[in-house]
């Protein structure tokens, strides 16, 4: 995270060049498993920070644009609605 900052200065012009040209191509994801109490795992993925911001991005420009046509009654993956505000309309 710390060396983001000096990574785009040094790459900025080819990172925003791959997005613009359809080029830009996430590296693979790191693989981690997590042990569960029951003694099974959970498979977590993580994406390299560049990868992150590029995700973030995407969902900064994109979630306006979706917001405003979904229906009222969508909560799931959606900001400031969970399963409490679900629960809650339902009752």
């Amino acid at each position: 995270v710390n060396d983001l900052l000096p990574y785009l200065r040094e790459n900025k012009t080819e990172l925003i060049a791959s997005l613009r040209e359809g080029k830009y191509k996430p590296a693979p994801v790191k693989r981690v498993e997590i042990p569960k109490p029951n003694g099974g795992v959970r498979k977590l993925g993580i994406p390299t920070v560049v990868d992150r911001m590029v995700q973030q991005v995407v969902a900064q420009i994109l979630t306006p644009i979706f917001e405003r046509v979904f229906s009222d009654n969508s909560f799931g993956f959606r900001p400031h609605r969970g399963a409490h505000d679900a629960i809650a309309k339902v009752v």
